[in-house]
């Protein structure tokens, strides 16, 4: 250890000391003082990296799935008959050692007979350009319904009009897997949210009722979640998919699902909201509400929920990814969604057969969104449960 041969000069203020003198507080520590808790959440949930990007990340996602049908090349239920299970196609910007405009090369098919596949080789004879931001009604599948309203041709990347793109390549049928995954999309996502919904809003009724009354409703609550929660979850989910009618109509198990996934899901955050109300309701402003007269029902919605509300958002974010995986687990399996919607449980639906994701792993891609939307959502979740206590 090195020791400085001369002494560290020793500092004194030579001020006069004032009593009572207050030093001037920095800028910073002003914004801190006056800003809002909703003010201090965002600006700890910014330092959270992970949580930032995975948020950006899933607003491009729910933003994309308003647009699916600008963003795939083809109509959803497009099909090449002469192209099943067809390779993905590789984007290429050179050929012959020249830079050129990003294209693709065609296709040439021919059925093995030993091994009873089809077998696809790329034809550099031919090559078809892309084209991006296109209105080109002049190939199969460019024509659409934007929403079942409108009618459209408008792309975000089109193929050439006597060429094929297939950039995740074909399933059993010749329709094309990026577009499917990108019209499955809507649906997946769609149903986490609406489940959510539906959760929260029992949640906080029935969490509310057995944590403000307490006593005898307390204790029968918490006996039924504790029923509901000694289940299987998948079981229980088959049980119940399984139950739906068989002539209903994809809308209406669409709507069925949902509405399963909601009733499931809601007393893990019925358990958190009691949890709080038990912790709050004792707090002086609660007792004062009491004593002005305010009817419980609006302690509980006015005064006591907004205490907690951020912590119940991160709650609920949590959940999303586990509603998102049970679609996908129930329409795998073939008691979820079934055709024509479309959902990426759906999709998966086809490779099943572990002989044809053997011959065809492209099958097996929408694996890829499932797994990164699960991630978002559980980072997006970590930053915002950070987020919701910014005094730590």
């Amino acid at each position: 250890m090195n020791i400085p041969s001369s002494r560290l000069p020793h500092y004194v203020n030579k001020e006069p000391f004032i009593k009572g003198k207050k030093t001037p507080a920095s800028i910073e520590k002003k914004r801190f003082y006056m800003a809002s808790q909703w003010q201090l959440m965002w600006w700890k949930f910014r330092r959270h990296k992970l949580a930032v990007i995975a948020g950006t990340f899933l607003l491009l996602v729910y933003v994309s799935v308003l647009f699916s049908e600008i963003i795939a090349p083809y109509n959803l239920h497009t099909r090449h008959t002469e192209y099943l299970y067809a390779p993905p196609q590789k984007i290429r910007i050179f050929h012959e050692g020249k830079l050129t405009a990003p294209f693709v090369y065609g296709l040439k098919v021919h059925l093995d007979l030993t091994a009873l596949r089809w077998i696809y080789t790329e034809d550099k004879n031919n090559r078809y350009a892309l084209r991006f931001l296109c209105s080109a009604p002049d190939y199969p599948g460019s024509s659409y319904k934007f929403w079942g309203v409108f009618d459209g041709s408008f792309h975000l990347i089109c193929p050439s009009q006597k060429g094929q793109l297939f950039l995740l390549g074909t399933d059993r049928l010749g329709r094309d897997m990026l577009s499917r995954i990108i019209y499955g999309a809507r649906i997946s996502l769609t149903v986490g949210l609406i489940g959510i919904i539906i959760s929260i809003m029992l949640g906080m009724i029935i969490g509310g009722l057995a944590g403000y009354y307490g006593g005898l409703v307390d204790s029968v609550i918490q006996r039924s979640i504790e029923i509901i929660r000694s289940f299987p979850e998948l079981p229980l989910w088959m049980a119940l998919s399984a139950s739906l009618p068989v002539n209903w109509s994809p809308i209406s198990v669409f709507i069925g699902i949902t509405i399963i996934l909601g009733l499931l899901d809601w007393p893990g955050l019925a358990r958190a909201v009691r949890s709080k109300l038990l912790a709050l309701r004792e707090e002086d402003f609660c007792v004062a509400a009491q004593l002005m007269g305010a009817k419980p029902n609006r302690i509980i919605v006015r005064h006591l929920l907004p205490s907690f509300l951020s912590h119940l958002i991160a709650s609920a974010t949590l959940s999303i990814p586990s509603m998102i995986l049970a679609e996908t687990a129930l329409s795998f399996l073939g008691l979820g969604l079934r055709s024509p919607i479309t959902s990426w449980g759906v999709i998966l639906n086809e490779a099943q057969n572990i002989n044809v994701v053997a011959l065809y792993p492209w099958l097996i891609l929408p694996v890829i969104p499932v797994i990164l939307v699960v991630l978002a959502f559980q980072f997006l979740g970590d930053g915002l449960r950070d987020a919701a206590d910014p005094y730590k």
